[in-house]
């Protein structure tokens, strides 16, 4: 499923989670025919069904729905009757056909899309994205299944790097130097077949 088209997600809300790719063109438009097979749509619905499908991640723009909807028109996939000054569009015979023969790719595209929105809404919740202003002021979340040791040393270790904010550049790299020597150390231990 080659695209000459890259979409992104995170644009609305602003939280930094971003995509490089998460619907190709033609992809986009089985989509979108999907969708239409469930029932007519304007085009603002289908965004919001494709918002729905990823759990709120992701929202492709009027400017890349609405051409998808004039492509998916032009094939003669869909058809279009206008409602005061919005379109509502409706799959044709020819675009079940086409949706039917492609009905393998479609799932995998849902498939996708749905895997893709439940990994950045865990993320989302693992990492405090809930509005949280900064990394100090996010909620803390224990690593589940290690002792609680484990989880006070990395809360000590978050502090501790997030106090390193206003320090230079040189003190930084001194700290991820001594970050990537314990991550090498604990990585050994991890390897280390001990026998006790």
């Amino acid at each position: 499923m080659a695209s000459s088209g890259r979409q992104t997600m995170g644009g609305r809300g602003g939280d930094g989670f971003r995509v490089g790719r998460m619907v190709a063109d033609g992809d986009l438009r089985l989509v979108g025919l999907s969708l239409l097979a469930e029932a007519p749509r304007h085009g603002y619905d289908v965004i919001k069904a494709i918002e729905e499908l990823t759990s709120g991640t992701y929202s492709p723009s009027p400017g890349v729905i609405y051409p998808t909807m004039g492509s998916l028109e032009a094939a003669g996939h869909v058809t279009a009757v206008t409602e005061g000054t919005r379109k509502v569009y409706s799959i044709s015979e020819a675009g079940r056909q086409h949706l039917a023969e492609n009905r393998a790719a479609v799932d995998g595209i849902l498939d996708h899309l749905d895997r893709i929105g439940r990994r950045i809404v865990e993320a989302r919740e693992w990492y405090g994205r809930s509005g949280a202003a900064s990394l100090q002021d996010r909620p803390d979340r224990d690593v589940p299944g290690v002792i609680p040791e484990i989880n006070d040393a990395r809360r000590a270790l978050k502090s501790v790097i997030a106090s390193m904010s206003g320090a230079s550049s040189i003190e930084q790299h001194r700290v991820a130097d001594i970050l990537l020597r314990a991550v090498a150390e604990i990585r050994d231990l991890r390897s280390e077949d001990v026998d006790i």
